[in-house]
């Protein structure tokens, strides 16, 4: 070994007993040789003693380098150095010199030898050691199978709980704070590792602790690893323990904000969403919460951007307290629905975190001293609660504010902390673009009602001849649009029209081409068509429709298709014409409690083009009901059109006889559909009332001028029966102007009718479909001035035409 020396800083010594052991005195001869060299270099006993130690070295010219004997008194470590084996083969090894004292007070010195091999192994399990209970900032306890301190690292020392503690031979109960952790669960995991020898592995452990302070909640990960000795016998535990308490908060925070996306927000309700938001703050949050929004919330009025604070109006609408028996007197100093006066106090927590858009903190001194300028009564309170930490969240959406919440802790004894204001906000972000949506359905919903109710007739009309009561029901979960409709609609000659309507879809297309095809079956009606031909006509204005939009084909027509039934009802006749396309059949109930649907023609939607529809004729009865509906009251995803068709038989059938046509619908509603109807519905009942024979009467004349004399004064007499006397003058001036008309261009047969309704109606009908037109006649025409005389004397006059002719019309006004 070349340039070999001495370091006498080196204290690292092994234990005696080491790997070799050999004893030299001063001249360096070989006085002992251990087990250990022996095998370490091979050279039994016998061999060495008494030889030089110079001649163990592997090259001979390496012992001119060593001092002999060593120039110190202390231990000290020489190598490494290349020693020799018995076999000529070069042995690594680090050699530790010690002096030692005899009895004779000879000089003699202990050489101790390991392989390097085995030397780099104890130098890593001592750097490991260092490592685990010198520098680890890992708490690491050793338990014996006792369950008792048997050694802790540096860090558990420095965590304050162990300090200035002798702790060796006590166990965990005897020395642990109160609350620090739960002292059976933890020694059955102990037990339980002693018992099976398997480990238990990043176990998460909830505690406390109290350090001169606040309470403080605590999360470790704690490992106990069974100790084993070369058998395999457990001998000791070792507990290795980490603070992860921020990584359980933060996954706390996670699953609390991953729960409230589906807990708040569950409906487009402004209120259940602002009470969802307390609901769920309480208690995973705070131990009292309340939301205060602004009235233009619930007015369905858009925020406005830059209002003061002060001027802001801030009404209380949720709240939640675990003490359920003082809920709606908690810490919030007022009720429901009240305004919160202290929100909107210049100065006060609220306007401030309005102005600024940043939450408000406080503890409870800090919170006493702003509740006894602002609100008294509430410092009080707060003072018999216990509250100590006080938070304030204000709620924007789309940078405007929409009201504030409100946290209060009193009960949970851990103030509020960076990461709670945190998961407040985040809380209140995610219920405030909740309630801002659900503020804005209301807003559109109030608009879309609008236009629903401006398209839907208002107040239907109360002709004589039948009575009738409507209701429209929106599908659930929709703006409350449909295509549904229904209309009655009075017709000349004291008729009525009964029409209802649907529209596929719940949008507002749908909408708007419901409220097309009403304007389009009125004005049909004014002309006075048979059913079946204004069915036609309508199937073509529902064709143009589709045109303008740009659908055609099939599924055009199934995302735009539409039903629609027509049902005339005439008094005088008591006969009911209808037709239908593709619509449910109208039902009918008896006087006497029977359900009869009426067998008529079905007819495809309209929209297909170029179709004929058929009509019927059946008589009514004075008080029986025509029932008329569209299939969102029969049909739905539970049941087939025939099983409702059947329950609507039913629930008619067990019907009182008496039910007038209001209660009739609400009979029908409560019974056939479902609390959340899946499609729009229109129901239209009428109670029919046909006119007494002695309210009408008709004559027929020959095409012969000369007997317009008598049918003035047929008419006379008549108006006289009547007790319309006033009204004679111009009723016959009026029957004269179109029986002349009728026999000059017209053709037989000939006819005048007048009825006694609730006005006074003359028919003149004729065999000629010629059409007469009002005109303005010149100073020397000796004719042409009888239609607009008829038109200035008379509330309303038209034409109609039937199978063969037509008949011209004129209704007068009578008193009340």
């Amino acid at each position: 070994m070349r340039n070999l020396s001495f370091r006498g800083d080196y204290d690292g010594l092994p234990e005696p007993g080491g790997e070799a052991d050999a004893l030299v005195d001063e001249h360096g001869v070989l006085m002992g040789w251990s087990p250990g060299a022996t095998r370490l270099l091979g050279f039994t006993a016998n061999e060495v003693l008494g030889r030089s130690a110079a001649e163990l070295l592997h090259r001979r010219t390496d012992a001119a380098d060593l001092t002999w004997p060593p120039k110190t008194n202390s231990a000290v470590r020489l190598g490494p150095v290349a020693l020799q084996h018995r076999n000529g083969v070069p042995v690594e090894a680090e050699v530790w010199v010690r002096p030692l004292s005899s009895a004779t007070g000879e000089g003699l010195w202990l050489l101790q030898a390991s392989g390097v091999e085995l030397t780099r192994a104890r130098d890593l399990g001592q750097a490991l050691l260092n490592g685990l209970f010198t520098d680890s900032p890992f708490h690491i306890d050793v338990f014996d199978t006792q369950l008792r301190f048997v050694a802790q690292n540096e860090a558990q020392r420095r965590a304050g709980t162990f300090q200035d503690t002798e702790f060796t031979g006590r166990t965990m109960r005897d020395m642990a704070p109160a609350g620090l952790l739960d002292l059976d669960a933890f020694e059955a995991r102990q037990r339980q590792v002693l018992e099976t020898g398997k480990a238990q592995i990043n176990t998460e452990v909830a505690g406390g602790m109290v350090a001169g302070g606040p309470p403080r909640e605590f999360v470790w990960s704690e490992s106990i690893l069974p100790l084993t000795d070369r058998s395999g016998k457990t001998i000791a535990l070792a507990h290795v323990v980490s603070d992860v308490t921020q990584q359980a908060r933060s996954r706390e925070r996670l699953a609390l904000v991953n729960d409230a996306s589906t807990r708040i927000g569950s409906t487009l309700d402004v209120s259940r969403t602002a009470q969802e938001l307390a609901d769920f703050a309480v208690p995973h949050l705070a131990d009292f919460a309340y939301v205060n929004l602004l009235d233009s919330v619930f007015s369905g009025e858009e925020p406005v951007s830059g209002q003061a604070p002060e001027a802001m109006t801030l009404r209380r609408v949720a709240h939640r307290s675990v003490l359920r028996d003082r809920e709606e007197g908690e810490f919030g100093g007022v009720t429901m629905g009240d305004i919160d006066v202290f929100a909107t106090l210049p100065g006060s927590p609220f306007t401030e975190a309005l102005a600024h858009g940043e939450p408000v903190l406080l503890g409870w001194d800090e919170l006493r001293a702003t509740l006894a300028v602002f609100d008294p009564d509430r410092a009080a309170l707060g003072h018999e609660l216990g509250v100590h930490s006080w938070l304030l969240v204000p709620m924007f959406a789309r940078g405007t504010v929409l009201g504030t919440a409100v946290f209060v802790r009193f009960r949970n004894p851990r103030q509020f902390e960076v990461d709670d204001v945190l998961l407040a906000q985040e809380l209140v972000a995610r219920a405030g673009v909740c309630v801002d949506n659900a503020s804005r359905y209301s807003r559109e919903r109030t608009t879309a009602l609008a236009l629903q109710r401006s398209l839907l007739p208002q107040r239907l009309p109360s002709p004589e001849a039948v009575d009738a009561a409507s209701r429209y029901l929106p599908a659930s979960g929709h703006a409350g649009l449909g295509g549904d409709w229904f209309d009655v609609i009075p017709l000349s000659g004291a008729r009525v029209a009964l029409v209802v309507g649907d529209v596929v879809g719940h949008d507002l297309q749908s909408a708007v081409t419901m409220g097309r095809l009403r304007t389009a079956v009125r004005t049909l009606a004014d002309l006075d068509l048979p059913p079946d031909e204004l069915l036609a006509h309508l199937d073509d204005q529902m064709n143009r429709f589709l045109d303008e939009r740009g659908d055609q084909g099939p599924q055009a027509f199934e995302a735009s298709g539409a039903t629609c039934l027509y049902a005339i009802y005439d008094p005088v006749s008591r006969g009911c014409v209808m037709a239908r396309a593709g619509h449910p059949p109208p039902a009918v109930v008896s006087t006497d409690g029977r359900v009869d649907f009426v067998e008529l023609p079905g007819g495809p939607p309209l929209g297909l083009g170029g179709v004929v529809f058929e009509s019927c004729e059946i008589k009514l009865d004075d008080g029986e009901l025509l029932v008329l509906y569209t299939d969102g009251l029969v049909e739905s995803r539970q049941q087939d059109i025939e099983t409702g068709l059947e329950r609507l038989r039913e629930t008619l059938s067990c019907m009182p006889a008496s039910a007038s046509p209001e209660e009739a619908c609400n009979i029908l509603i409560r019974e056939l559909l479902p609390a959340q109807p899946q499609d729009d519905m229109a129901l239209l009942v009428g109670r029919t009332q046909g006119l007494p024979a002695n309210c009408h009467v008709t004559w027929t004349f020959d095409a012969d001028e000369q007997l317009v004399a008598q049918a003035r004064a047929l008419t006379a007499r008549q108006l006289e029966r009547w007790g319309l006397e006033e009204e004679a003058f111009i009723t016959e001036l009026i029957v004269s102007e179109l029986l002349t008309n009728a026999i000059r261009y017209g053709a037989e047969p000939i006819s005048v009718r007048l009825i006694r309704g609730q006005n006074l109606i003359c028919e003149v009908s004729d065999g000629s479909s010629t059409s007469p037109h009002v005109r303005q006649a010149r100073e020397t025409d000796e004719g042409g001035r009888g239609l607009y005389l008829v038109s200035q004397l008379t509330q309303n006059w038209g034409t109609r035409y039937g199978v063969q002719g037509k008949t011209l019309w004129a209704e007068q006004a009578l008193p009340s």
